[in-house]
C-alpha cells in the first residue's frame, strides 16, 4: 500500500507527524527500563511533549544504565541500594510502623561491625539494668552508709562508680567499684552513737498517749560520769538520732540512739544476725488456776521451756531459735536474734508464763554494764556491736 503524501503541511504539521512516527517506532521495538531506575518524566497536561535539549551529557555505559522507553530526558544515576538481610523489611521512611519498630539492619548492610546498632540500643538503657541493684542499696549492704545517708551522698556528689561521680537512682554489678570521697568520711566520722539505759515509763521512738520520747533524756545533766569516751556533748548531735531496736515502755535497759547508718544496719537491719540479752522475771498461772510468783522454776514444765527455745509462731511466722534458760527460780534469760513486736512477751504468753519485768542489757558486744537507769554514754572508739 503506497502511502499518500500530504500537500501543502506546515512546518508544525509535519513536525507533529515526525514525532508521531518516532513514538510508533518506539511502542513497536520497546527499550526495557533498568532495575532500580528512576520513574520516566511525564509530560505537562494539556501540553504535548517537548523535550529539552541536554548539555554535556554523558551517554550510559550500559544497557543497564539506559533511560525508559516513555522519556528522552537523561536521568541522574539509579541510587545504591543496599543489600537486604533475609528477615529485612522495606517500609517508606514515612511509615508509621518504620516510626514504631525501627528495622535492625545487619552489621553487612549497615556498613559497620554487627552488633553495633545493638550496643547503641544498649547504653540507652540505665547501667546494668537487667543484673544491676541500686546504689545506695549496694553502699548499705557494703556497709559504707545507710541509704538515705548514700542518696545525700550521691546528690552531693561525694561517691564515685568505677572513677565516675554517681547518679542518683543509678544501678550497679557487686563488681563495680565504690567510692566515697574525704568530705562523706569526715560527715560520717562526727556522727555519734549513744548508749542510754531507759527507764520505765519512756517510749523508744516518738512520743506517743502522752509519754515522752527516750531521746528527752540526752542532755549534758544526764549524761554519765563514767563515760571515758573523748566526745564532748552538743545539740547538733541530737539531729537525726535515731533507736536501733526498741524497748517496751515498760521495759528498761539498753537502748541504742545513733546517727550512724551503718550502725542501725547492724543492729535491726534485715539480714541482722545480732544478739540481743534479755532478764525476764515471769510468774506462772498454774492449770489450777493459781498463780505462781516464787520459785517459778520448780513448777515450770520443762515441755514448755523447751517450746520457748523452738516451736512457736508470732504473726503467722516460725520463729528462730533461742537461747532460754533459769537465771534464779523467778527469773528467765533470753538470748535472741530476732526482734518482732513484744516478742518475749508474746511468746510467754503462749506457754502461761507472765512477764512482770524485763530488762535488756547486752546488744552483740556491747553490754550495759553499770550504767546507771535514766543516764546515757557515747559508744566508744573502740567498742564493736
Amino acid at each position: 500500500m503506497t502511502e499518500r503524501k500530504p500537500l501543502g503541511l506546515s512546518a508544525d504539521q509535519k513536525q507533529l507527524r515526525e514525532q508521531r512516527a518516532r513514538a510508533l517506532a518506539r511502542l513497536a521495538n520497546p527499550t526495557p527500563e533498568p532495575e532500580g531506575g528512576w520513574p520516566p518524566a511525564q509530560a505537562a497536561p494539556g501540553r504535548g511533549f517537548q523535550p529539552k535539549p541536554q548539555r554535556n551529557v554523558r551517554p550510559p555505559a550500559s544497557p543497564d544504565k539506559t533511560v525508559g522507553a516513555r522519556s528522552q530526558v537523561a536521568q541522574p544515576p539509579a541510587r545504591p541500594q543496599p543489600a537486604r538481610s533475609g528477615g529485612e523489611r522495606r517500609t517508606s521512611p514515612t511509615s508509621p510502623d518504620r516510626q514504631a519498630h525501627p528495622v535492625e539492619r545487619s552489621g553487612a548492610a549497615a556498613g559497620k561491625p554487627a552488633g553495633a546498632v545493638r550496643i547503641r540500643a544498649e547504653a540507652a538503657l540505665p547501667a546494668h539494668a537487667a543484673d544491676g541493684i541500686r546504689l545506695n542499696k549496694r553502699m548499705a549492704e557494703l556497709r559504707l552508709c545507710s541509704r538515705r545517708e548514700g542518696d545525700a551522698w550521691i546528690e552531693r556528689g561525694w561517691v564515685t562508680v568505677n572513677g565516675v561521680v554517681a547518679e542518683m537512682g543509678m544501678l550497679v554489678k557487686p563488681a563495680d567499684v565504690i567510692e566515697v570521697s574525704e568530705q562523706a568520711k569526715g560527715e560520717q566520722q562526727q556522727q555519734v552513737t549513744i548508749l542510754l539505759h531507759k527507764p520505765m515509763g519512756f517510749v523508744s521512738g516518738q512520743a506517743e498517749d502522752g509519754h515522752q520520747p527516750a531521746v528527752s533524756l540526752i542532755n549534758p545533766r544526764t549524761h554519765w560520769q563514767g563515760d571515758t569516751s573523748r566526745n564532748r556533748f552538743n545539740f547538733s548531735q541530737l539531729q537525726g538520732l535515731a533507736p536501733a531496736g526498741r524497748l517496751d515502755i515498760d521495759s528498761v535497759g539498753l537502748l541504742v540512739l545513733t546517727q550512724d547508718g551503718r550502725v542501725a544496719r547492724q543492729l535491726i537491719g534485715e539480714d541482722s544476725e545480732l544478739e540481743k540479752e534479755y532478764l525476764v522475771r515471769v510468774t506462772w498461772v498454774a492449770p489450777d488456776g493459781q498463780d505462781v510468783t516464787t520459785d517459778v522454776q520448780a513448777v515450770f514444765p520443762p515441755d514448755r521451756l523447751a517450746l520457748l527455745r523452738h516451736g512457736l509462731s508470732l504473726d503467722g511466722e516460725p520463729l528462730k531459735p533461742a537461747q532460754v534458760d533459769w537465771q534464779n527460780p523467778e527469773q528467765l534469760r533470753f538470748v535472741l536474734t530476732q526482734g518482732k513486736k513484744r516478742q518475749i512477751r508474746r511468746m510467754c504468753e503462749q506457754v502461761g508464763l507472765k512477764v512482770v519485768g524485763l530488762k535488756r542489757i547486752r546488744m552483740g558486744r556491747v553490754v550495759l554494764g553499770n550504767l546507771p537507769a535514766g543516764q546515757w554514754r557515747y559508744l566508744g572508739a573502740g567498742e564493736r556491736f
